[in-house]
């Protein structure tokens, strides 16, 4: 047994394009508040006293975040899927030092509301469970099933929730349930919570914040300019 405590390690994947943000340039690199959207990202996440390191996952060739004294590591083994660019992440946080026990927050690089204290609140739930877990939220509105664009049914919402990031479990075990997926370029593999439940786990829900969303159309950057500048102020 080893006497040394599990370290927090933070990978975020920053090889996608966000084609639907409708920005000239992938999304993550879009200016917001006065810097690139992932700035903003990653300094939520480099104030998080105990995440160990902070590595961002970009495409090969990708030097837009080379900085000089960074708080962040680049490691450009980004993949065509955000699974793969995750899948990758891992074996590099391996590669490098990381010990199979440690933990990984994988957060979305366009979910640049995020805080400190929701991580810290992650963590806390997290360091003491068995598998891990993601922030999320209970869904608030009314949910439908929709076929041929109209309505079939009114789908039950009080057990469903959305999934946020970051999302913590071992690297080691988030790892082995990635790789059986691998073949199939991670089909269905839609976030770390549902490799984990394939492979038959159940990661704990830990309330998010209805702040905490993605980025992802074209509106959606007026949203999240105004809160930045609403936190600034």
């Amino acid at each position: 047994m080893s006497d040394i405590s599990p370290r927090c390690h933070a990978l975020v994947p920053c090889a996608g394009s966000g084609s639907r943000a409708g920005t000239a340039q992938p999304k993550q690199y879009q200016p917001l508040a006065g810097r690139p959207l992932v700035q903003h990202t990653l300094a939520a996440l480099g104030a998080v006293a105990r995440i160990d390191r902070l590595l961002v996952v970009v495409a090969p060739g990708d030097d837009t975040l080379r900085q000089p004294g960074a708080r962040w590591q680049l490691a450009d083994c980004g993949g065509a899927t955000r699974a793969e660019s995750v899948c990758n992440g891992l074996d590099h946080l391996l590669a490098s030092g990381a010990a199979p026990q440690d933990w990984v927050l994988v957060h979305d690089a366009a979910r640049c509301l995020l805080t400190p204290a929701l991580v810290d609140a992650l963590i806390d739930a997290c360091l003491p469970d068995a598998v891990g877990g993601l922030l999320a939220l209970p869904l608030p509105d009314t949910l439908k099933r929709a076929q041929d664009g109209r309505v079939a049914a009114t789908v039950e919402r009080a057990d469903k929730w959305l999934a946020q990031t970051p999302q913590m479990f071992r690297i080691g075990a988030l790892r082995a349930a990635l790789a059986p997926h691998a073949a199939s370029g991670f089909a269905g593999i839609t976030d770390e919570a549902s490799a984990m439940e394939a492979a038959g786990q159940r990661p704990l829900l830990v309330r998010g914040s209805a702040q905490n969303v993605k980025i992802t159309y074209p509106e959606d950057f007026a949203l999240a300019q105004a809160v930045l500048q609403a936190r600034a102020s």
